[in-house]
Parts: structure tokens; C-alpha cells; sequence
């Protein structure tokens, strides 16, 4: 008997359970066969994946060394031989800051900084105890930077349907103009120091730099007479508040002289916040030095609490009445008629306009064995509005 017959004879010895059981178990069979397979192409799948992944994050994991070198390293290296030897062939042609390095050192007043010490120089003066924490700061590529100031209002009035309309008050219009002044460092080191391969040039010219110029400019904001300098905004005249015309700052008094009243101390520091208006107490900060600080935090209203509370975690400033305070050791100390506490809205009330930009010339001549580098910027500062800042004057009447 063939296979055909004896296939079909067992076929139809089958019972209907049994083909229906048989069917099953086919269906069961395949259906495994492609999970499997399925399955096979999912751990595939996923195996490239994970080693995608693993390249990816090793990729990342890598130091930012390889991409960003391209770009510095160019900047560093022709910075670094300049300042160490005076080789100024390397500079040709490097763009720093965005500009073309030029080799005409005399004529240029030298060269632009690396961006990594422009930058690192930029930071230390934010971060630096001074007006420039509080006042409003623009780049400029000019001379002189212009404010314009609307220190009048327009007009207003209530108008029916029927009858015309009057005129009203037109506003006026001042400009400020800021000059920016030339600001210099000259700090120097030995040639033996620049020859040592180990000693970091380029963070010890940026620490002198930016600790030169942070002093000069704080003490410039502040008591500055505006030649070859930026005005500070101590150098204008003052008149009672209220009194005050356009170019005068308001001030308030202490109620004796040269100190805090002694019947009511704290008064003075609530007097001098509500004599600045309103819309400028939002944003305002009070300005003053150390020793000033020292007898200010004693002050107590009269439930007995201090005025003064310190942050509560690190980082954040003092405050007074509610208020921030920057520590600015050049204002001035307590004394008969001084000004020695000052608060406003400083962002609205004094612009610090500069260049973006840093140069250095190097002098190996002037100062032998040592060599001298010369650094320069240009900026400016003066008081746009003058309703934005108010003096407490130590003084009885």
C-alpha cells in the first residue's frame, strides 16, 4: 500500500476530536516557530541598539577637548607665545574677540586677548563688589554711548463727547551722552617666570588685570569727577528730597550730625526707602561699605527687631528693610554731612557703558629683567536718571 493510501486511510480513522486536536497542535507548533523568530530579530534589534548607545555615551563621555581645541588652541597658543617671548608671528592672521589681530602693535595699542581671558577677566569684575551689580551695563562699539531721557510726563486729560479737546503738556527730552574713557593696568613679571613652561600666564595676567581694574572702575562709580573717568554719581550736587531739580540727587538726613539719631536710629533708613518713589523701590538696593554696614546691622525698630537680616543661604545677599545691600568700599564713611548710604534703583539710575573688547602690549624693555604688560579697555558710566537714587547725609539739619 502506497504512503497516499495510508495516509488518507488513517485520515479518515480519525475522529473529529482528534483533527480538531491535530489542527491545534499544528497552529500551536507554528505560532512558536515565528515567535522565536520574531523574538530573534527583536534581541538583534535591540543588541544594536545597546552598542549604539554605548558608542554614543562614550562619545560624550570624552573631554570636550578635541572640538573646543580647534577653536582655542589656535587663540592660546599665538596668545601664550606672544606673552611669553614677543613672538608676534603667530598672531597674523588669528581672529580674536571677532576681530583680525593686527600686528601693528603701536598703532593698535596692542592685542586682543584670548577670548578664555577676556571672558575670564569679564566674570571677576561681575562678580566684584561694586556698582556693577546693581547699575545697567551695554556693549558699545563707539566712542560714547547716548541715553535719552523723558524726564517729564506728556499730559493728560479728560475729554466729553461734545466739547474739544485742549493741548496739553508736551514731555522733554534730555541726552546723556557717556563717554568711555581709557582704563589701564601695567602689571609685570620676570622673564625667568615667563620662560617656565609650567607657570600659568594666561589666569595670573587675567587675576592682575581684573583685580586692577575692578578697584579703579569701583572707585570711579562711585566718587569719579567725569575727566578721563567715568562719573560717579556722588559727584553731583544734592538737595533736600523733594526739592531736587533735574541733575541734583534728593537726599534725606539722619538727624544728627555725623551719626544716627539717638532717640530713633532706625527712622533715617525708613525715611530715606519712602523717599524714593514708588516705581523704582521694586528693583532698589542699598549701597554702602563696610563700616557703614557694620553700624546699620545694630539697628532696631521700635518692637525691638533688627532691620538688618543676613541671607539664609549662600550666595544670597543681605538685606535691609526687605532690600539688598551691595558692599561698595568706597563710598564713604559715617562722618559730619556724608553721604554714606545710598539707595535706589541703580539699573534705572546709572548706565555703565564699555567695549567688549581687552588689548595687552608687551614691554620687555622698560622694566628689565622684568616684562611689563600693559592692558587696556575702554568704559564709561554716569547717572541717567537721577529720580532713581537717594542719599542719607549724616547730618542734623
Amino acid at each position: 500500500m502506497s504512503d497516499p493510501e495510508m495516509n488518507s486511510r488513517a485520515g479518515e480513522d480519525l475522529s473529529p476530536a482528534q483533527e480538531l486536536k491535530s489542527a491545534l497542535t499544528d497552529f500551536v507548533a507554528g505560532f512558536q516557530s515565528h515567535t522565536a523568530a520574531t523574538d530573534q530579530r527583536f534581541q538583534q534589534q535591540e543588541e544594536r541598539l545597546t552598542m549604539y548607545e554605548r558608542k554614543s555615551l562614550a562619545r560624550a563621555a570624552r573631554p570636550a577637548l578635541s572640538s573646543a581645541a580647534k577653536e582655542t588652541a589656535p587663540h592660546e597658543k599665538a596668545f601664550g607665545a606672544y606673552v611669553r617671548s614677543g613672538d608676534e608671528d603667530q598672531l597674523r592672521g588669528i581672529e580674536m574677540e571677532g576681530k583680525a589681530m593686527s600686528t601693528a602693535v603701536a598703532a593698535d595699542g596692542g592685542y586682543l586677548v584670548d577670548p578664555q581671558t577676556s571672558e575670564t577677566v569679564q566674570s571677576v569684575l561681575k562678580g566684584a563688589a561694586s556698582l556693577r551689580a546693581v547699575a545697567s551695563i551695554v556693549n558699545v562699539e563707539a566712542t560714547s554711548y547716548d541715553v535719552l531721557v523723558d524726564h517729564t510726563d506728556a499730559g493728560a486729560g479728560w475729554a466729553s463727547e461734545t466739547a474739544d479737546a485742549s493741548e496739553t503738556g508736551s514731555p522733554q527730552v534730555d541726552r546723556i551722552s557717556i563717554p568711555l574713557h581709557e582704563l589701564s593696568a601695567l602689571p609685570k613679571v620676570s622673564q625667568r617666570l615667563l620662560d617656565d613652561s609650567a607657570f600659568d600666564i594666561e589666569s595670573w595676567l587675567a587675576g592682575k588685570i581684573a583685580d586692577k581694574f575692578a578697584r579703579a572702575e569701583s572707585a570711579a562709580f562711585i566718587s569719579g569727577d567725569g575727566v578721563d573717568k567715568p562719573k560717579g554719581f556722588l559727584t553731583y550736587a544734592t538737595a533736600a528730597n523733594g526739592s531736587e531739580a533735574w541733575g541734583e540727587i534728593g537726599h534725606v538726613l539722619s538727624e544728627a550730625d555725623g551719626d544716627f539719631n539717638t532717640a530713633a536710629p532706625a527712622d533715617a533708613i525708613v525715611d530715606l526707602v519712602y523717599a524714593l518713589p514708588a516705581r523704582y523701590r521694586a528693583n532698589a538696593t542699598f549701597v554702602m561699605n563696610s563700616k557703614t554696614a557694620g553700624a546699620v546691622r545694630k539697628l532696631k525698630d521700635g518692637d525691638g527687631r533688627f532691620l538688618w537680616s543676613d541671607g539664609y543661604a549662600a550666595g544670597e545677599p543681605s538685606l535691609l528693610m526687605g532690600y539688598k545691600v551691595v558692599i561698595c568700599e568706597d563710598m564713604p564713611d559715617i562722618a559730619s554731612w556724608s553721604p554714606a548710604i545710598a539707595f535706589g534703583d541703580f539699573a534705572a539710575g546709572y548706565t555703565i557703558a564699555e567695549r567688549p573688547d581687552l588689548r595687552v602690549l608687551r614691554d620687555p624693555f622698560s622694566a628689565k629683567p622684568n616684562v611689563l604688560f600693559y592692558a587696556t579697555k575702554r568704559v564709561g558710566g554716569d547717572v541717567t536718571d537721577f529720580h532713581a537714587i537717594k542719599l542719607l547725609k549724616f547730618a542734623a539739619s
